[in-house]
C-alpha cells in the first residue's frame, strides 16, 4: 500500500506538537491502540528527529510516522534521514517540495486558497494540506474539491469530534487533529494514556458513523 492509500485508510492523523523523547512511545502506542496508526511529528519540537527515528524504530509497520510544521528544504532532508514518510508544511515552499520529491518521500505542503492549491501540485506535491481548515468550514474544502477533484486534501486546524466526520464527507482524504486529540500539556500518566485511546477511538467512530457514542 503507498502513501497516499494508507492516510485515505488511516482517515486520522495525530498531529503532535511538543511531545517528548521520554514518553513519545507511551503515547504512539496509545494512539495505535485506539485505531489511529499515522503520526505527524512537529518540527519544532525538542529532539523531533530522535523522536520520528525511535518511533520508526520501535514501532516499525504498525504506525505511518513523519515531519510536519517543515519550512525549509534543510529540515525536510533532515526529518527525511530521520526515517519520514511523509512531510507536511504549513505554507507552499517550492524547495522543500524539491527536496522531499528528490528522496522519493510523500510531500504535503499548507495551502488555502485554490491557486496555493494548484501551485502545490504543480511543484510536485502529493496532496495538499487545508491551514486553517475550520475558519471556512467543510463547505469550503467542498467548494476546492469542485474544480479540483483530483487533488487529495488533508484540513487541518481545529478539526474536533463534532466537525471531522464533515470533512471527510466534504471530500477530504484525511483529517490533521492536534489538541483535541492529544493534549501534550497534561502529565504523561496511565489515566492520560487511556484517555488517549479513548479519543482515538471517538475519532474512528465519528469519522465512520458521524456521532459518537458516549
Amino acid at each position: 500500500m503507498n502513501i497516499l492509500n494508507q492516510l485515505e485508510a488511516s482517515r486520522v492523523i495525530a498531529v503532535l506538537r511538543g511531545l517528548r523523547l521520554d514518553n513519545a512511545l507511551d503515547i504512539a502506542n496509545a494512539l495505535y491502540q485506539g485505531g489511529i496508526t499515522t503520526l505527524e511529528i512537529t518540527m519544532e519540537t525538542p529532539k523531533a528527529l530522535q523522536i520520528i527515528e525511535k518511533i520508526r524504530t520501535e514501532l516499525g509497520e504498525k504506525v505511518l510516522v513523519g515531519a510536519g510544521t517543515v519550512l525549509d528544504p534543510e529540515t525536510a532532508r533532515s526529518a527525511i534521514m530521520a526515517g519520514s514518510a511523509f512531510v507536511f508544511s504549513p505554507t507552499v515552499n517550492e524547495k522543500t517540495i524539491e527536496m522531499t520529491k528528490r528522496y522519493g518521500v510523500f510531500s504535503v505542503p499548507g495551502a488555502f486558497s485554490p491557486t496555493e492549491v494548484l501551485s502545490a501540485v504543480e511543484a510536485g506535491a502529493d496532496a495538499v494540506k487545508i491551514f486553517p481548515a475550520s475558519v471556512l468550514g467543510s463547505r469550503y474544502l467542498k467548494d476546492i474539491k469542485g474544480p479540483l477533484p483530483h487533488i487529495p486534501l488533508i484540513p487541518t486546524g481545529g478539526i474536533d469530534l463534532d466537525n471531522a466526520h464533515e470533512f471527510i464527507k466534504a471530500g477530504a482524504i484525511a483529517v490533521g487533529v492536534g489538541g483535541s486529540l492529544v493534549d501534550l500539556k497534561e502529565e504523561t500518566k496511565s489515566d492520560f494514556l487511556e484517555n488517549i485511546t479513548m479519543k482515538s477511538k471517538q475519532f474512528i467512530q465519528a469519522i465512520e458513523t458521524g456521532h459518537v457514542n458516549n
